[in-house]
């Protein structure tokens, strides 16, 4: 077996550097590996970065987005697997092994495993990085809904034929991938112990970007005429009025400890889900906000 890497990158060198060095201390991994960087016009080509490391190939694909830099790392693998990452997350030391593991199994189709939050410091965690280590990057929740974050997705080769390549960056084109998926009949199978780690953002401003292209992204496909706004409004309304109910997940979630990180957590959720309140109002006077194709993922 062959395991082919897919790496997209923008303007984050750092962070390539430290998922590469974790790509090559997996541990308990018989498959053959290869490494596919995959840059999306940075500022300047990782080429220093990758060749720290054997194995890596590092290509350009101009057109913006993730998904058109998947889709060219795809189409150069030879692997029979494809294993996508990105580059600002790093995956545990097994990652790869389970990946093998699953796919020893000649039914298994597509796959996807959890994704944490990794601390910058685990002893002084951040008021963002208490939230997101509950409400964000939930995988297995997006598994039941029948896709998975393409930051930790592996499947073969015919099937990302078959279902056809990730579209670009003026939709969420992991939920729109795993969705045409579902739609021809396949399952994604959730790996619990695949686990990669995303680190969770450093300023209140590049959370609110995210929901600010999520939120985008939902309002371009919402139902058509009145109906569709009066629903809008209502999502609106619940949103804004949403964190009580969310107190028995906060109390309750494995992924913080202590009142104090569940209390900060509570606190940051208060403010996020006002903001997207805020945000889905502004959206439907104003419309989609200018930058709802930033490369932010």
């Amino acid at each position: 077996m062959l395991i082919s890497v897919i790496i997209p990158h923008y303007n984050q060198e750092d962070q390539l550097q430290v998922c590469l060095s974790r790509l090559h201390a997996q541990r308990d991994v018989q498959a053959g590996v290869e490494i596919i960087v995959v840059d999306n016009a940075s500022r300047r080509m990782p080429e220093a970065v990758c060749a720290e490391w054997p194995g890596v190939t590092l290509l350009s694909e101009k057109t913006p987005g993730p998904g058109p830099a998947r889709n060219l790392g795809a189409a150069t693998a030879k692997g029979d697997v494809l294993a996508f990452i990105d580059a600002d997350c790093y995956p545990h030391r097994d990652w790869l092994h389970h990946i093998e593991k699953a796919f020893a199994n000649p039914n298994t189709q597509i796959i996807g495993g959890d994704v944490q939050v990794g601390f910058a410091d685990p002893t002084r965690p951040t008021f963002l990085e208490l939230y997101e280590a509950i409400y964000s990057y939930r995988n297995k929740d997006y598994i039941k809904k029948g896709f998975s974050g393409t930051g930790n997705l592996a499947m073969r080769p015919d099937v990302l034929r078959h279902v056809g390549p990730f579209a670009g960056i003026g939709i969420a084109e992991d939920r729109d991938w795993g969705l045409r998926s579902k739609a021809l009949g396949y399952r994604i199978e959730y790996v619990a112990p695949m686990i990669v780690y995303h680190p969770a953002r450093k300023k209140f401003s590049e959370l609110s970007r995210k929901w600010d292209r999520l939120i985008a992204h939902d309002f371009e496909g919402k139902t058509p005429g009145p109906w569709g706004i009066a629903k809008w409004i209502g999502r609106t309304i619940a949103v804004s009025g949403s964190p009580l109910i969310e107190v028995p997940t906060v109390l309750t979630s494995p992924r913080v400890a202590g009142l104090t990180q569940r209390a900060t957590a509570f606190a940051c959720l208060c403010a996020v889900r006002t903001y997207r309140g805020y945000a889905m109002a502004r959206i439907l006077v104003r419309g989609p906000a200018s930058d709802r194709h930033d490369w932010d993922r």
